[in-house]
């Protein structure tokens, strides 16, 4: 199944859920607030995405106001304790499909492309 993650205020995450509704497309979403993602499903985010870095959503507030010691990990263990205590850092939504397939963003045409909509 597919499963949309990011966070229910998040104004992009809620046109993406509308977006996946309006064309039928059966999905769960998770708020990642209120469900932390595993520390292995951090480690196949960031695979996908191009590393933790690119994971990161580095305009967010929630970035701004992290200390300078903390905005620059040093270890996998120390990105996924990073994402985990302040899962906002993820940037989002993040989709993943029922192939394994991981998405970051949202846009019409991207998604009309990734579910053969075009």
């Amino acid at each position: 199944m597919t499963t949309l993650y990011g966070l229910k205020n998040c104004d992009t995450c809620k046109k993406a859920r509308k977006w996946l509704e309006r064309f039928d497309i059966a999905h769960q979403f998770v708020d990642v607030r209120e469900t932390l993602p595993s520390p292995e499903m951090l480690l196949a985010w960031q695979a996908h995405v191009g590393g933790f870095e690119k994971l990161i959503n580095k305009s967010s507030t929630t970035w701004r106001q992290l200390p300078e010691n903390r905005k620059s990990p040093g270890s996998e263990a120390e990105w996924k304790l990073l994402l985990r205590e302040h899962p906002a850092l993820i940037k989002r939504p993040l989709l993943e499909l029922a192939d394994g397939r991981v998405v970051q963003g949202f846009s019409d045409n991207s998604y009309k492309k990734l579910f053969a909509l075009a």
